[in-house]
């Protein structure tokens, strides 16, 4: 399945049906009246959030969603059929925006969460609503309301316990795929991961959702490379995962590099906790190297080979102190 993690869509609510405007014809009913009944009501538009479905490909392709409209009433005071409502499915985490983007209407975060986005029109009135002791015989009605419309923006931040940052070919997808059931692509190429993917490691009868986003490089927040709009993914998690290439020519200055990125996205990024990762450490002669590093950088840094499940589970092992209580959001 393709991932998508943002769509734009068109929304329109049913119309209210027309009240009717009759009169009894009945044999022996010497004073008939009014008899017009009332226009049913337009069906609405609901979002919902399903956590089945982890991108927003199906609005790629439809992109206008319209309600049924609510049937006119009818003579004998009968009320015409409402229209149905539509329910459309996203995945747990999408953000709702108004047509300007910056306007949210609502933040799915929650399985099951159900959320009104247009609201269908009310019936008109039949003309029995205006019979009154001074008009036996009205001859007015009322048209059924306009259902809701709009442009919306649908806007997918994944919901993860702990994210992956880095450089492209940095080793997060080995990473994941090593701790994970997640079976991302690798190779020794850059940008092997073209758009996030989750996977889901299991320790001490816990499970953590981890969130892997295509490599960041210098200028992403200019559109450099992929850019860096797939950091948003991370911007619900509890703690980052920073893995480093350590046999990269100036590791230090990869690790500033992708700290930069994160905080000309957004400041709150880099204020999240950071388990730095010295990957590769099987390429090296000397892995004492690390501890340079960590010196320059000034933190704990965890040295680690992707292939190695043990030393990329004694990561997680640190990155549970900050997830283990935490909601993801």
């Amino acid at each position: 399945m393709k991932f998508l993690d943002e769509a734009k869509i068109y929304i329109k609510a049913g119309d209210g049906g027309d009240g009717c405007l009759s009169f009894r014809h009945e044999r022996f009913i010497e004073f008939g009246g009014p008899d017009g009944g009332a226009g049913g009501r337009g069906g609405s538009v609901y979002a919902l959030a399903v956590k089945n479905v982890n991108t927003l490909i199906d609005y790629r392709y439809k992109q206008h969603f319209k309600a049924k409209n609510g049937n006119n009433g009818a003579g004998q005071n009968k009320t015409g059929k409402s229209g149905d409502d539509i329910v459309l499915k996203v995945p747990v985490g999408t953000q709702i925006f108004d047509d300007d983007k910056e306007t949210m209407i609502v933040d799915m975060i929650q399985d099951g969460q159900k959320s009104l986005l247009a609201v269908g029109g009310n019936g008109g009135l039949g003309n029995t609503a205006f019979k009154s002791s001074t008009m036996r015989a009205p001859r007015k009605t009322t048209n059924g309301e306009a259902g809701e419309e709009k442009w919306i923006w649908l806007r997918l931040k994944l919901i993860a316990d702990v994210g992956l940052v880095g450089l492209p070919n940095a080793g997060k997808s080995t990473f994941i795929s090593t701790i994970t059931n997640a079976h991302a692509k690798t190779g020794n190429y850059a940008f092997t991961t073209k758009h996030p993917q989750l996977g889901v490691c299991k320790i001490h009868d816990r499970e953590i959702v981890i969130a892997d986003i295509p490599g960041l490089i210098e200028d992403a927040h200019i559109g450099k490379g992929l850019g860096n709009r797939f950091l948003g993914h991370i911007e619900r998690c509890s703690a980052i995962i920073h893995i480093i290439d350590i046999t990269s020519h100036d590791p230090v200055l990869d690790y500033k590099q992708i700290r930069y990125e994160m905080e000309m996205y957004n400041k709150s990024l880099i204020d999240k906790p950071e388990i730095i990762v010295l990957n590769k450490i099987d390429a090296i002669d000397n892995i004492s190297i690390y501890k340079q590093i960590q010196n320059q950088i000034g933190k704990n840094v965890y040295p680690i080979s992707a292939f190695d499940m043990e030393s990329c589970m004694n990561v997680i092992q640190n990155v549970m102190q900050y997830v283990e209580y935490d909601d993801v959001w």
